[in-house]
């Protein structure tokens, strides 16, 4: 076992040591990018107490409108007042109505964006250009869940971008110059994103063949640690490189096989755009006259949003979502780098109005999650094994998906995945399979670290980063200049090194 070790040791430590400075030298960017980055400089997005007294009646300004059917309605705060937004294809842009009168904001949507843009940023200084973005791209990965979105570019030397959301007034992501070059590095070395996508195949095989030649590194190198024992340490550089194995074989088989998994995982099943809105609803029976009723219904209350549903039995039913407790919030650009990551429930508890006749739904939220897990799956709620609300992201329900609080439906045969929706505006926000979850453990976990999730996330990204440095420096740098100086010694290279002596005639 001692000699099969050293040989297999030997015999990848070319690829294997490459494998690790193109891997993990190409990961320390990720990191970088999550502290250094551009960061947007309000968390919160802009809330209004909703008030809807006096308005005009909400039913009235959709039949003049002509809009029969939607797949969302909300009342969202503008940039000087509350507004009804209607969004009647999930896909084009959506259209807008001032409560007062109902008179429509002809091509709001992307003047929306701007206002939220600037509320986001702080940004006083010209926007440059507004692109609207309807499909995942380079610089706009599947990572970042929510389309369509539009990309405002302000004016300025370091090309500060914002995406943003407007169907929910959220912030998709953050660009700039550095965060751009950076990111296209990691796409570049880190995921192979230069390949042809007819090739990706090979992608997956030479990647694969990297990561796993480094993974049987490490395991090889723990074999001779275990294996071969020392009374006294290994002069210069050698000494030194068996000490940080100590240290470093265990980030390193953390760090290769989850990288493994993951690799094999998504080369097997693609990932799939899973925010799904509800299929849009009637609105012939919107009638009853809430504003009439709304010092009644709002007294007491501090209500932030206000939207149409449809439950189960296809009645409409207006939601009054209540503005959540901010107690001041995240302000610095680390708090809202944290508070972004973490998540902090930014709506509050709901109260549901029968849209026809004003009568309650006393059900509440837990109920419209259920129906919305029916309607999204096809199965009856018998096949839930547990029901939970989400206040905060977590490795289950990351930063990424951008939409809190949502309920948590566990299922299990026939459908045997998790799911979460979002009772706001009857939305799918995100599907997780059974047989995908040890995969979603294994890389929060072990590629990520979220288990130093506790100690914060800049000391999280500190303790990966010099994680990646110590074995970059002391197993693929010493690694490598031991086996080239090996390589030099061995009889075959020494041969053609030595030059034949010149016979004298």
């Amino acid at each position: 076992m001692r000699i099969l070790s050293i040989k297999l040791h030997r015999l990848l430590a070319i690829l294997g040591g490459i494998g690790l400075l193109l891997w993990g030298g190409s990961g320390l960017l990720h990191p970088i990018i999550a502290t250094w980055g551009p960061q947007q400089a309000v968390f919160f997005p802009p809330s209004h107490s909703v008030d809807l007294a006096g308005v005009r009646p909400v039913h009235e300004t959709l039949v003049e409108a002509g809009i029969t059917e939607a797949a969302a309605i909300r009342i969202v705060p503008g940039e000087n007042e509350s507004l009804l937004q209607v969004t009647e294809n999930p896909q084009a842009p959506r259209r807008y109505f001032r409560l007062a009168d109902g008179m429509e904001l002809p091509n709001h949507d992307e003047a929306h964006a701007v206002f939220l843009a600037r509320h986001y940023t702080g940004e006083a200084v010209p926007v440059r250009s507004v692109e609207w973005i309807d499909d995942f791209t380079p610089s706009y990965p599947w990572v970042n869940r929510l389309l369509p979105v539009y990309k405002v570019t302000f004016d300025r030397p370091d090309d500060l971008a914002i995406y943003i959301y407007t169907e929910t007034n959220a912030a998709a992501g953050v660009d700039n110059n550095f965060k751009s070059v950076l990111q296209t590095g990691f796409r570049w070395f880190h995921t192979w994103s230069w390949f042809p996508v007819e090739a990706d195949w090979a992608r997956v095989i030479l990647i694969g063949l990297f990561i796993g030649s480094l993974l049987a590194l490490v395991l090889t190198g723990a074999a001779m640690i275990v294996l071969i024992r020392r009374k006294t340490r290994a002069p210069g550089v050698r000494g030194w490189h068996r000490i940080a194995g100590y240290a470093a074989v265990l980030p390193l088989l953390m760090f290769t096989s989850s990288g493994l998994f993951h690799l094999i995982q998504y080369a097997a099943i693609p990932p799939a755009k899973n925010l799904t809105l509800s299929p849009p609803i009637s609105l012939a029976d919107a009638a009853f006259p809430i504003h009439e009723q709304w010092a009644d219904l709002s007294a007491g209350l501090d209500v932030s949003t206000v939207s149409i549903i449809e439950d189960a039995d296809g009645r409409l039913l207006y939601r009054l979502g209540l503005a959540a407790p901010r107690r001041g919030g995240p302000e610095t650009p680390s708090e809202i780098r944290n508070a972004r990551f973490d998540g902090i429930e930014r709506t509050g508890p709901a109260l549901y109005v029968d849209a026809s006749t004003g009568a309650p739904f006393k059900d509440g939220d837990r109920e419209i999650a259920l129906q919305l897990g029916e309607r999204f799956t096809g199965v009856s709620r018998e096949a839930i094994a547990n029901t939970e609300l989400v206040t905060r992201f977590g490795p289950q329900y990351d930063f990424r998906n951008k939409r809190l609080p949502v309920w948590r439906l566990d299922y299990g045969a026939p459908v045997n995945a998790t799911i979460f929706v979002d009772t706001t505006s009857g939305v799918l926000a995100d599907r997780t399979p059974d047989h995908a979850k040890a995969e979603q453990w294994s890389f929060s976990y072990l590629h990520k670290w979220n288990f130093l999730f506790p100690l914060g996330r800049e000391t999280q990204n500190i303790v990966v980063s010099i994680a990646v440095v110590f074995s970059l420096v002391f197993m693929a740098g010493i690694g490598l200049t031991l086996d080239l100086r090996r390589r030099r010694k061995t009889p075959a290279a020494r041969r053609k090194r030595e030059k034949p002596a010149r016979l004298l005639p």
